[in-house]
């Protein structure tokens, strides 16, 4: 068995005296603008075992009391496992069905990822990619989370190019035994997880390996003895970039230590089909503000030549409640979020301000207004073109697309134990 990056793991899940409604919170990375949602999520975990202790929400990394909410984390790690409230599946691949918010099943696998099969900088040729480009400076805060942490949980979604469905809609729940079934807290739909029995496993494995064929791989994407990219990340790059980074950390410090079999070597993960219904591809937003509006507006304008008059790219700009959009004539990218993020990121550099990623268009505009900032609206990108963009030209610019609306993000459910 595992012979792609993707493998069995030791799962933990809590055990049925953990209410699981309250245990599950959304992937840390959203709601990052909005610490509303964080605060009804605090009151309706009230002092309930809940993941919500385990992870560091994004909107808390930069604030000052930061450190004190990492020993937290570390500390209720310890606790939950002290307290036995896990019970550890060995050798496990759990089957997820996730009712999203709009009813579509998303299905999925969780499993451990080999890190040492991944490689997030540009134009990397390792079996795990990253899809879009990785900030190396958003990692050392989260390695700060992962040290000494006695427990990983993962809200990383990697995705396999499986368009005749060998691998994960292939799979037969019936003879399998149901691990947790629970409703999601704030819009977040349902989930429920399923053991995979060791000969589905084997299926598994030799599906995925069939994909990873390299004269199967090269004749479907029209190429020539290319690198196999059998994942590529859909979400949840830069938590696997810091498991990646934390682990290479801990290799260089003990040389001679033997690392093949090591906790760290691995990352708990799900991975889906990107041709599965659930999976729509919607740009990501852009929100600027503590900026001279006008000044940005005007330096964009002239910088990208922005006219009224049609092109292949735009970017609809939203200030002050008031939209007008506008094609790109003097493109930087191949698309209009690389036009515009190339743009924007020298414009903070040197004139400061700040920027945040949003998903949904009405969530952005009323942010916008909230912070009298400006929002920046960008086409969607089709799906079916991410794995011949990442294999041809190497990763996309920075939060290029998101799968789905932040109430559908994973939730944390499984974790493992990486000491």
């Amino acid at each position: 068995m595992n012979n792609t990056a993707f493998h069995n793991a030791d799962i933990l899940i809590p055990n049925n005296s953990i209410d699981m409604n309250k245990w599950a919170v959304i992937a840390c990375d959203q709601y990052t603008s909005e610490p509303e949602y964080w605060e009804t999520t605090a009151e309706n975990v009230g002092g309930n075992p809940s993941s919500l202790n385990l992870i560091l929400p994004e909107i808390y990394l930069e604030s000052n009391d930061v450190a004190e909410r990492i020993e937290n984390i570390h500390s209720a790690m310890d606790e939950y496992i002290s307290n036995g409230i896990f019970t550890e599946y060995k050798n496990a691949i759990i089957y997820v069905e996730r009712i999203q918010s709009n009813g579509i099943v998303r299905k999925g696998l969780i499993g451990a990822v080999d890190l040492e099969e991944y490689d997030f900088s540009k134009g990397s040729t390792s079996q795990v990619r990253a899809t879009e480009s990785t900030v190396i400076e958003r990692i050392p805060p989260r390695i700060k989370v992962r040290q000494g942490a006695s427990l990983e949980l993962p809200h990383i979604m990697i995705l396999i190019d499986d368009p005749d469905n060998t691998v994960i809609e292939s799979v037969d729940k019936s003879a399998m035994t149901k691990i947790y079934d629970t409703q999601l807290m704030q819009n977040g739909g349902s989930i429920s997880g399923y053991l995979v029995p060791e000969s589905e496993q084997i299926r598994i494995d030799k599906a995925l390996s069939a994909l990873a064929e390299p004269d199967t791989f090269n004749k479907k994407y029209q190429l020539d003895n290319a690198p196999v990219l059998l994942y590529a990340m859909g979400d949840g790059n830069h938590s696997l970039a810091t498991a990646k980074e934390f682990y290479e950390q801990l290799q260089k410090a003990n040389p001679d230590k033997d690392f093949s079999n090591h906790p760290a070597r691995y990352a708990l993960a799900e991975i889906v089909n990107l041709h599965s219904d659930a999976l729509k591809f919607e740009a990501i937003y852009r929100l600027v503000y503590d900026v001279d509006c006008d000044k940005l507006i005007n330096g964009l304008t002239e910088s990208l030549a922005l006219s009224h008059e049609t092109a292949e790219q735009w970017v609809e700009i939203v200030c002050n409640g008031e939209s007008d959009k506008l094609y790109i004539h003097n493109a930087s990218s191949n698309l209009s979020v690389g036009s515009l993020q190339n743009y924007l990121d020298g414009y903070i550099k040197e004139n400061g301000g700040k920027i945040d990623y949003i998903h949904g268009i009405d969530n952005v505009k009323t942010l916008a207004l909230k912070h009298n900032g400006i929002a920046f609206i960008l086409p969607d990108m089709d799906k079916s073109q991410l794995f011949p963009t990442v294999i041809k030209d190497g990763a996309l610019p920075r939060k290029t697309f998101s799968m789905g609306h932040a109430d559908d993000k994973r939730f944390y459910m499984e974790a493992r134990k990486i000491k």
